[in-house]
């Protein structure tokens, strides 16, 4: 998905396995995609018609927000019992009525309490990461990414690849509008002089080689078998 607007990283994982030892557990698992509460087919009744290496993507963006606003607030102190206002300022705040019940429990020397109304100033900085499979859903990313699990040069097997190369269905642009959604938290109603920025720190594009195997089975019902080769895990 080339795009200039954005500066890409591109990362290919390593297999840990072959195709031999990918059809060996493929042959071993080919008769889960039929079975039912009450019934498998025989090894012999599936028919494994294809199999195939893809290098499936994971997108990953991350991004910075930062906010800098006044807020309404208001914060309740407490004083003593002999005392009915506050002066803060040029704002004069009486005591908070009590209740029967609040009178009952603490008697008359109990606090009183005063609500006083203020403005806050708020700095908001907040950084993170989203990852998403490559079918756009948000997931939390199985993959360690270092020098040892990671092809030296991707984009070069990628083009060797290019027919079994299954590119992010999500746009860079909804992912970063999904990442902003993220960080940008609900704000207050009541603010005001608000400046806030959002940084994007990077977009890096996981391929995670896949392979991923046809089935027939009896009636002629179609299976799928997908193997993360990174992990030698069934999907």
């Amino acid at each position: 998905m080339a795009n200039p607007d954005y500066d890409v990283k591109t990362i290919v994982l390593k297999k840990n396995m072959d195709d031999a030892d990918a059809a060996s557990m493929i042959e071993q698992k080919k008769t889960d995609p039929f079975k039912s509460l009450l019934s498998r087919p025989k090894k012999e009744e599936v028919h494994i018609h294809s199999q195939k290496l893809y290098y499936e993507c994971i997108l990953m963006v991350s991004g910075k927000y930062t906010a800098d606003y006044f807020r309404k607030a208001i914060h309740t102190i407490s004083v003593d019992s002999n005392v009915h206002e506050v002066v803060l300022g040029d704002g004069t705040f009486p005591v908070r009525s009590k209740s029967k019940l609040e009178k009952a429990f603490v008697g008359k020397r109990g606090k009183n309490k005063v609500d006083v109304k203020l403005e806050e100033h708020v700095f908001v900085e907040d950084e993170d990461e989203l990852i998403f499979d490559h079918h756009g859903r948000e997931i939390k990313s199985p993959f360690k990414i270092n020098s040892k699990t990671v092809e030296n040069y991707p984009k070069r097997l990628l083009q060797k690849n290019e027919p079994n190369v299954k590119r992010p269905e999500l746009t860079y642009d909804a992912a970063i509008e999904k990442l902003k959604s993220h960080l940008k938290k609900p704000m207050e109603t009541d603010v005001r002089g608000l400046q806030d920025d959002f940084v994007l720190r990077g977009i890096t594009e996981v391929y995670v080689p896949i392979f991923e195997a046809r089935l027939v089975g009896p009636k002629k019902k179609v299976g799928i078998i997908r193997i993360d080769s990174v992990r030698k895990k069934i999907l």
